[in-house]
């Protein structure tokens, strides 16, 4: 990994993965500043271990206080999307609005011309189409460019992710070797503000007050029970839904205005059509052309054929070649062509 600019600046947070990352810009010849983000007002041992890591590699480490972005860009968000009936994917919004957006403007104000993450993904310029792009990380199972659509192309050409050609095993590998504090270091939780996974009672908590029970229908529109908060339930759920049918039933459908949840059978689940809102042309230019692609509706769905269809107003239409499950208002849906990143935008 030849140098291609002489200073960059390294997202750290204490793990192994952000770790290495700054270990092989380091060894590439990158002279390196780290930096932490400080999240919330408990995030200290993070920001330690980071600067255990730092110091073990003699670079600095600097802390951005991002405490009211975070709050408002990821936390505010990821509420009103729950109480607007969506199931949203916070580290999208991180992405896009801290990662690489408030730390690409820190590393502005400082004059480097990189910014380099422990994200598992790949990016490479085109000389044909003159477009940067973005790419799965050779480790398959450890891809993360899902989560990454939203980078533009201002954003690629900066960006650096060291780890996309490594596994996980061998990231680790690399710490041990070099002796970092974080060679150990468990796995990452999903969503790093709701380690217990109780998504409701952390919105309870942030609105200071219970969630609103509402009526639960069948399909015909039934009145057949009721539940305890719109926000507690996702599409596809089947267990906790306080109804007793007499067979497996599912949320087939939410209604945040009308405070309603829909029930419903296996088969409903499932669509062969989609449209998605505020889309990102990653590493193509837009086109008012369909499309072939292979498609991702959440982070963990495989990928599915389809045509990806542009429409007006930053829309995407998707029409899948055979019905996929539980495509979920709220999260993404990415588009590929191999491994190359075509589009992405959130579920609608």
């Amino acid at each position: 990994m030849t140098p291609l600019a002489e200073t960059a600046v390294i997202a750290m947070s204490g793990g192994v993965d952000s770790s290495v990352a700054a270990l092989l810009m380091r060894e590439a010849g990158y002279a390196c500043t780290g930096v932490t983000m400080r999240l919330a007002d408990d995030c200290a041992p993070d920001i330690e271990a980071a600067r255990a890591v730092a110091t073990q590699l003699s670079m600095p480490l600097e802390v951005v206080d991002l405490t009211e972005d975070f709050t408002r860009e990821v936390i505010a968000k990821f509420v009103a999307s729950y109480e607007a009936g969506e199931t949203p994917n916070p580290c999208i919004d991180c992405n896009r609005e801290l990662k690489f957006g408030r730390l690409l403007a820190w590393a502005d104000e400082r004059g480097a011309e990189l910014l380099a993450t422990g994200h598992y993904a790949r990016t490479r310029y085109d000389a044909t189409s003159g477009r940067w792009q973005l790419l799965r990380a050779a480790d398959i199972t450890k891809d993360q460019s899902y989560v990454l659509y939203s980078l533009t192309q201002a954003q690629l050409a900066r960006v650096r992710f060291p780890l996309g050609e490594l596994s996980k095993s061998e990231a680790r590998e690399r710490a041990t070797a070099a002796g970092l504090p974080s060679a150990s270091s468990p796995e990452s939780q999903d969503i790093c503000f709701v380690p217990d996974g109780d998504y409701a009672a952390f919105i309870e908590r942030w609105r200071g007050a219970a969630l609103k029970p509402g009526d639960i229908l069948d399909a015909q529109g039934r009145v057949i029970g009721r539940h305890r908060g719109v926000e507690r339930y996702t599409i596809g759920q089947r267990k906790g839904l306080e109804v007793a049918a007499g067979h497996p039933v599912y949320v087939i459908a939410k209604d945040a205005a009308r405070g309603t949840i829909t029930l419903g059978e296996e088969e409903q689940l499932y669509h062969r059509s989609l449209i998605a809102r505020a889309v990102n042309w990653v590493s193509i230019a837009p086109d008012s052309a369909p499309l072939r692609a292979q498609v991702k509706t959440s982070y963990r769905s495989p990928a599915r054929s389809a045509t990806i269809t542009p429409l007006t107003e930053g829309r995407l239409q998707v029409d899948f070649d055979e019905p996929v499950r539980g495509a979920t208002p709220g999260q993404a849906v990415v588009a590929y062509d191999g491994d190359l990143v075509l589009a992405g935008a959130t579920i609608t």
